[in-house]
């Protein structure tokens, strides 16, 4: 089991719920939430809306998450101010810019400017995250790798919990069609979460290490999400990736039955109320529809998913620790 100092300990703590299991939501979209609220003029779309949007999700979902992630431009600080997010409720804060530099095949993300581990911290947050574009077989990986090393150190630094969410994407030189890639998607995710868990971070938010639309054999899926967890050395949680729901609860169930130790979801939950021009609409649609399928989530994470603290323990305190912390 890997040791960590109290500082991340305790903010493991209050990421998860008393299980132990980290039933999170992600909120932290700007770019791919615009294109949602307007398909066609996704620039046009204005600075309030964006606030207004995450700020309903926040006040529906914060008292039933156990944890939610936002980004500062349009919500973690909003949020705060606007007394939306429960005092229970774990509060993780995006680093990255959204989008990424570079080429598709060799994309590199990129922090956004003016903000950083040590001011997510000041303004009381849980954890950091940072949003990875990733392939263990490309040469921008090692370069991947040193921004994580880097953020780790920070967080190590201000004792907070680092959670780090890398993301395959398609070479279209050698995977010319979705059929390709879904064929080294499994080697793609279990890789990359042994490489990126080497490393100081403390939550590994991970791909489903398949796609179900081209594997549907419950026997190799299991195995995969197995692989997956004796790659990583630190607790992993499954992100949606904008599936629809149904996907996703399949998702979560093949993978909290193989080691995980619950999921952070985005899309999967929320997706269609960012099509419904009335706020009265969404915010019906949020308090029922997107409430029990967080529950039923949560509940699926509860029954079968790994504690946290099965990967993580705290590095021992001993009577001076106080004096050197």
């Amino acid at each position: 089991m890997k040791k960590r100092s109290i500082g991340k300990i305790r903010g493991l703590q209050q990421l998860a719920n008393e299980k132990g299991i980290l039933a999170m939501c992600a909120l932290d979209h700007r770019g791919s939430l615009k294109k949602m609220l307007d398909e066609k003029h996704p620039g046009n779309v204005a600075y309030q809306t964006m606030v207004d949007f995450k700020l309903d999700l926040c006040r529906v979902l914060g008292p039933h998450a156990s944890a939610i992630l936002l980004d500062p431009i349009y919500g973690a600080g909003q949020a705060i101010a606007a007394g939306v997010l429960p005092k229970s409720t774990g509060l993780l804060v995006s680093l990255e810019e959204t989008g990424y530099s570079g080429q598709p095949e060799a994309r590199v993300t990129d922090l956004l400017p003016d903000w950083n581990v040590r001011k997510i911290k000041r303004m009381g947050a849980t954890a950091a995250k940072l949003l990875l574009y990733y392939r263990p077989d490309v040469d921008v990986a090692k370069r991947q790798l040193n921004i994580v090393e880097s953020l780790a150190a920070d967080c190590i630094e201000q004792d907070m919990p680092f959670v780090v969410e890398p993301m395959s994407y398609k070479v279209e030189s050698t995977e010319s069609n979705p059929q390709d890639f879904a064929r080294i998607k499994p080697r793609l995710v279990v890789e990359t979460a042994k490489q990126i868990t080497s490393l100081p971070i403390d939550v590994l938010k991970a791909e489903f290490p398949a796609d179900l639309a081209y594997e549907k054999d419950r026997s190799r899926l299991s195995d995969f999400c197995h692989q997956l967890s004796e790659a990583s050395q630190v607790p992993w949680v499954l992100l949606s990736a904008g599936v629809d729901f149904d996907l996703f609860y399949q998702e979560v169930e093949v993978a909290c039955h193989a080691g995980a130790s619950g999921f952070l979801a985005g899309r999967a939950l929320w997706q269609e109320a960012a099509r419904m021009s009335s706020r009265h609409e969404r915010s019906t649609f949020l308090e029922t529809t997107v409430i029990t399928r967080l529950e039923s989530l949560s509940k699926l994470a509860n029954s079968y998913g790994v504690p946290w603290y099965n990967k993580l323990g705290a590095s021992e305190v001993d009577e001076s620790w106080h004096r050197h912390y």
